[in-house]
């Protein structure tokens, strides 16, 4: 979409990258961890990942604010979308990797910017586990990475002509109203499939990281050894076998994931999109906001 509705200053991508720097973390910290090391007890990190990431996304929410970008009226729409996703996800339950989800925050941050995605994402996702009773040591986890889905959906490139345009219409001495010129282009649409395709499979396989290296005991049992964690190994060697991990367990979840976010942005994506750029262009997000000395009256755009 052309035009971002909640832009981002410097704070909101201090505060971005900040929190994307300890999701970072907490996914891969176990594959630098010295073999034998106390770090791989693993057992009870979550409740310290979750009180930091928590805090990280209402930072960006904040910085938002303090940049001027995100104001009550963007704030009600970020509650707005991420009710949205909380009575989309437990259609789907996850079971067989069928959760609609996806498709509501890759257009959320395609048509409101990267800062709004990564908000949504996050907030979105520890709301649903709320009503779900999905809180577990994964929430945290489950909320950076969807955050990321909906950053990196605003941060695709802007698609030449294929996004609709706000223009002005009205009658001679009467009211000026923005309007639509356009819709998004079918290749534009066709580009946030492909990333809703590759996001929702990419999610899965992050995912795994949050278990993946700790299996063991009895869990490791059904497993071969060629795919399991291995601490004394190298970093190479540990990405092979994380990526041999999920192409055997978990490749049967994350394509229909994939598929059907897919789908769900080429049925629904150009109605979606249209009608959250009439949303911000009303609710009118960053105002021009101009001074003019007193007794003068300013002049209507």
């Amino acid at each position: 979409m052309t035009g971002t509705a909640v832009r981002m200053g410097a704070r909101s991508w201090a505060a971005v990258i900040l929190a994307t720097g300890v999701g970072v973390i907490a996914f891969g910290w176990p594959f630098l961890a010295e073999p034998g090391s106390t770090a791989v007890a693993h057992a009870a990190d979550a409740p310290w990942i979750f009180a930091a990431v928590v805090p990280l996304v209402l930072l960006v929410v904040l910085a938002q604010v303090s940049d001027g970008g995100m104001d009550a009226k963007a704030i009600a729409l970020l509650g707005v979308m991420a009710a949205v996703v909380c009575i989309l996800r437990p259609l789907g339950a996850g079971t067989a990797g069928i959760e609609p989800i996806w498709f509501v925050i890759i257009l959320g941050g395609r048509a409101l910017g990267p800062g709004f995605g990564f908000s949504l994402g996050a907030l979105s996702l520890a709301a649903s586990a709320l009503l779900t009773g999905g809180v577990g040591p994964w929430l945290p986890f489950q909320m950076i990475a969807a955050a990321w889905v909906g950053l990196g959906a605003g941060l695709l490139p802007a698609w030449p002509g294929g996004s609709a345009k706000p223009t002005l219409s009205g009658s001679p001495g009467g009211s000026v109203k923005p309007t639509l010129s356009g819709s998004p282009g079918r290749a534009e649409i066709g580009m946030l499939a492909a990333y809703g395709l590759v996001a929702s499979m990419a999610y899965g396989l992050v995912m795994n990281l949050w278990f993946w290296p700790f299996l063991g005991g009895l869990e490791a049992t059904a497993y071969s050894p060629a795919i399991l964690f291995d601490p004394g190994a190298p970093v190479s060697d540990n990405l092979a076998r994380w990526f041999a991990f999920s192409l055997v367990t978990s490749l049967g979840w994350d394509i229909p994931r994939g598929v059907l976010t897919a789908a769900l942005i080429l049925i629904a994506g150009r109605p979606m999109l249209t009608a959250l750029g009439r949303a911000s262009r009303r609710a009118n997000f960053s105002p021009a906001i101009a001074f003019v000395p007193a007794g003068e009256k300013a002049a209507l755009p």
